[in-house]
C-alpha cells in the first residue's frame, strides 16, 4: 500500500491507515483540555490546543459566548430572569439606587479594556482584556448572590476560575492576599462624581479565599457577554460572601502581603468588615440578616431563611476554622 504523506508548513498529515493507535488522542483527553495539555504526549499538542480552545469574549453587547462548559458547583434553584438581574442591582459607580446602574450605564463602552497584575508574583504586567482571559476555559456557574440589604438572586454567571488565574501568575510566598481595584472614570461613571465612597472601588480576599474553587471572575451571564449594569467586562463573584465583596469593572489585581483596605470597610467600618461572609447569626446594625427576599418572587412571597455561607458551607467553612466570625465580620 502506498503511504499517503502530506507536509504542510512542516506539519505531517498522515492517511488514517498509517496512524498508530498510540498517536490518537483519546476522547476523554480531547474533552478535558487541561488533561490534554498536561499529558504532553503528542508533539506540539500544547501549541495546537491552546489558541483553539481558549476563552473568547466578543466586544459586542448581548453577543453569545461560545465554548461554555457547565460547572459542577451550580445550584439547581430557579434562576432569576435576565431582566431581574440586569435592572435591579448595586453598582455605585453608576448611582446608589437599585435601578440606577441599568438607567445610567447604557452609554458606557467597556472595550477596549486593560487589566494590570502586580505585586508579589512572577508574571506581572498590563494585559489587554482578550490576552488576560485567553489561557482559560469559560464555565457557566449558577450561583446564589446574597446582598447585605437582605435580598438575593440566582444568577447564571459565565466566568473563569480565579484559582487558575492565580496559578498562572505564580504568586510568591509573600503574597497573603489578593487586592482588586475597579476603574476610576468619573466622566463615564456618574456615580463617581459623588463622594459617597473613596474612589476607586477596592476589594480584597485572602489567598485561600481567592484560590477556592468557587471564586470566579465573571465575563458573562445567561450565555452572553456581561452587561454593563453587572460589571462589564469583568467582575469578581464570590458566592459565599455578601454582594459588596463582588467588585465590578476590575482593572487591577495585586498580590499583596498585608490585608488590603476595602471600600465599604473604609467607609463604614462598624457595618462592613473585611471577610463579609454571609452569616444569618450576625445582624447588620440597621437590619436583620436572618432572612432574605428573593427578587422576582413577588411582593407577597414569604421571606427565605438565610443560609450560613449562603449555602456553600461544605466548600468554604474550613477556610475560617478557629476564626470568630462575629468579631471578624
Amino acid at each position: 500500500m502506498t503511504r499517503w504523506l502530506i507536509r504542510i508548513n512542516n506539519m505531517l498529515i498522515k492517511k488514517p491507515g498509517d496512524i498508530r493507535p498510540s498517536e490518537i488522542t483519546s476522547k476523554a483527553n480531547y474533552l478535558n483540555r487541561r488533561e490534554f495539555i498536561r499529558a504532553g504526549g503528542i508533539a506540539g499538542g500544547v501549541a495546537l490546543a491552546g489558541p483553539a480552545l481558549s476563552a473568547v469574549v466578543p466586544a459586542e453587547r448581548r453577543a453569545t459566548l461560545d465554548g461554555v462548559s457547565k460547572s459542577r458547583f451550580s445550584t439547581r434553584e430557579k434562576m432569576n430572569s435576565y431582566e431581574d438581574i440586569t435592572t435591579y442591582n448595586n453598582y455605585w459607580e453608576f448611582g446608589s439606587g437599585k435601578f440606577d446602574p441599568g438607567r445610567n450605564s447604557g452609554d458606557f463602552e467597556p472595550r477596549p479594556w486593560q487589566i494590570t497584575v502586580d505585586g508579589h508574583a512572577e508574571k506581572t504586567g498590563t494585559f489587554d482584556f482578550d490576552d488576560f482571559i485567553k489561557p482559560y476555559d469559560l464555565e457557566e456557574r449558577i450561583y446564589r448572590l446574597r446582598c447585605v440589604e437582605a435580598w438575593s438572586m440566582v444568577i447564571p454567571w459565565v466566568g473563569i476560575s480565579l484559582a487558575e488565574i492565580i496559578r498562572h501568575h505564580q504568586p510568591t510566598s509573600k503574597a497573603k492576599f489578593v487586592a482588586f481595584r475597579a476603574l476610576h472614570d468619573p466622566e463615564r461613571m456618574p456615580g463617581q462624581r459623588r463622594r459617597q465612597l473613596d474612589w476607586p472601588y477596592r476589594e480584597g480576599l485572602t489567598m485561600a479565599e481567592a484560590s477556592n474553587p468557587l471564586s470566579i471572575l465573571a465575563v458573562g451571564l445567561y450565555g452572553e457577554v456581561l452587561p454593563n449594569p453587572n460589571g462589564a467586562p469583568i467582575r469578581l463573584v464570590v458566592p459565599w460572601k455578601y454582594g459588596f465583596k463582588n467588585i465590578k469593572g476590575i482593572v487591577r489585581i495585586s498580590f499583596v502581603e498585608k490585608q488590603p483596605r476595602c471600600s465599604w470597610q473604609m467607609a463604614q467600618p462598624n457595618e462592613y468588615g473585611f471577610y463579609a461572609n454571609v452569616n444569618p447569626e450576625v445582624d447588620h446594625p440597621r437590619w436583620s440578616q436572618a432572612s432574605e427576599r428573593r427578587i422576582g418572587a413577588g411582593a407577597f412571597a414569604p421571606r427565605i431563611p438565610t443560609q450560613m455561607f449562603n449555602g456553600y458551607g461544605e466548600h468554604v467553612a474550613h477556610l475560617y476554622k478557629g476564626i470568630d466570625l462575629r468579631k471578624y465580620y
